[in-house]
């Protein structure tokens, strides 16, 4: 059980970083840093610090809004294609 737990943890802190690295890339985390306020639900705050591995509010709300700046388009732009390829075009190999 401990193995599945430290697997876990670590496949949650691999995600966190690689998101953080990426808006770094973007060049989102520079700059100088902004307090904000923000009242939220206990229970919401409580299930993204146990999904996200974060212990911290500041580390869940920077997870968060990093992630959420880096989304990507791809299921608007998957649906966009629907029916843009001729029913008459043979995908058979």
């Amino acid at each position: 059980m401990t193995q599945v737990l430290d697997l876990d943890i670590l496949q949650k802190s691999t995600r966190h970083a690689a998101i953080l690295d990426q808006a770094e890339r973007a060049g989102l985390m520079g700059g100088t840093r902004r307090g904000i306020g923000v009242r939220t639900p206990t229970p919401l705050l409580d299930a993204a610090k146990a999904r996200s591995g974060l212990s911290s509010t500041t580390q869940v709300i920077e997870y968060a809004l990093a992630k959420l700046a880096m989304e990507d388009d791809f299921g608007t732009l998957l649906l966009a294609c629907r029916g843009t390829v001729s029913p008459d075009i043979s995908l058979e190999f």
